[in-house]
């Protein structure tokens, strides 16, 4: 993928939830042809992509171990995500997602385990930041449940719960904000002032 020409370090990131935060979630969605981005997210990302953030999306996808989807389903849907926000410069960088379900109601013994991958645990966001040299430090985490802040602050990230409707709250996140569009413009605003402040994000 072609490196963005950038005003912040490479090493800095976005990792996002994916099922709403990025798209439309009617449950264990398997049908790539389902897939519909929420409001503000292709200029939101854009935004964030242009500003040198890389994107990457960390998702639980129990679905797969509960036997409701298959890990190629995950796939396709990931793709037809990529395949919309391309065209407007908001493309992915990774996508990383976890089939693990601990307990009975994973059915398919292969993916029947706990997992550090499956959030609120950080594996998920530590194993993308050793594979893309990301500095957890300098970057963020959005999504839209406490599992997701739990795990970005885990991972020692700042966050960002998106409560849409204003009822969620999470002493746990760094901010909570009402939509997609609200929480990349707070990424900006945080960015742009430490750059003006001289300090290190």
């Amino acid at each position: 993928m072609t490196t963005t020409d950038t005003t912040l370090d490479a090493r800095t990131a976005v990792f996002l939830d994916r099922d709403n935060t990025l798209i439309h979630d009617p449950g264990y969605l398997k049908d790539s042809g389902l897939v519909a981005l929420l409001p503000g997210v292709t200029e939101g990302l854009a935004r964030l992509r242009a500003a040198g953030y890389q994107l990457i999306v960390v998702s639980n996808q129990s679905g797969v171990a509960r036997g409701l989807l298959t890990e190629a389903d995950v796939v396709a849907v990931n793709a037809r995500v990529q395949a919309l926000l391309e065209p407007h410069g908001a493309a992915i960088d990774a996508f990383y997602h976890c089939p693990f379900l601990p307990g009975d109601e994973a059915i398919v013994a292969e993916f029947r385990r706990d997992s550090d991958l499956r959030k609120p645990k950080p594996g998920m966001l530590l194993l993308a930041a050793k594979e893309h040299h990301i500095d957890l430090t300098r970057s963020w985490m959005i999504g839209d449940s406490v599992r997701d802040v739990e795990a970005g602050r885990a991972a020692g990230c700042r966050t960002i719960l998106i409560a849409r409707g204003g009822s969620a709250q999470s002493d746990a996140a760094d901010h909570v904000e009402p939509t997609f569009s609200a929480a990349a413009m707070r990424i900006l605003e945080e960015g742009n002032r430490n750059q003006g402040t001289g300090a290190i994000n």
